[in-house]
């Protein structure tokens, strides 16, 4: 669904432009342009390390997210106040203007450490957003962590 990566900036008043082909996919696929913003889950990179960015999912998703997190399954009291406090609650609403252009909250800004230079990521039933400095590292740990010559990889056509 969402797919490509993306550089962008944000201004000095927190507004960023969605790539034109994300904005396509939100109207197209889902018949709306509302979708919610908020933090993604923190990427370990090990030593106590983590890298934040933030998602961007297509109001449908997003509702659908919410009821999954209410049922729980598999999650410790522990794990679903921090996926609440850490994802659900700090989301905002939001819609581009006619420009484009969107709004990042200031707190959700502070958390992924968005200053200038961030990179838009297609991944799959949601964008994420990351400062370049952050991408940097995020892929570094990713190269660290893919599986290497498995019989699931071959599986999947990689």
């Amino acid at each position: 669904m969402f797919r490509g990566i993306f550089q962008n900036s944000v201004d000095a008043k927190g507004r960023t432009s969605m790539p034109a082909r994300f904005r396509e996919v939100l109207l197209e696929r889902f018949e709306i342009d509302r979708f919610v913003m908020t933090n993604s889950g923190p990427v370990d990179l090990g030593a106590g390390e983590f890298a934040r960015g933030l998602s961007i999912y297509p109001y449908p998703e997003w509702l659908a997210l919410e009821e999954k997190v209410a049922k729980g399954n598999g999650f410790t009291f522990a794990q679903l106040n921090s996926i609440n406090r850490l994802i659900l609650a700090p989301g905002v609403e939001c819609t581009a203007d006619k420009q484009g252009r969107v709004l990042i909250p200031p707190h959700l800004r502070a958390t992924a450490a968005l200053e200038r230079d961030i990179v838009f990521v297609g991944s799959q039933k949601k964008i994420e957003i990351w400062s370049q400095a952050e991408w940097t590292r995020v892929t570094s740990q990713a190269e660290k962590d893919f599986p290497a010559n498995t019989q699931a990889l071959a599986e999947l056509g990689l």
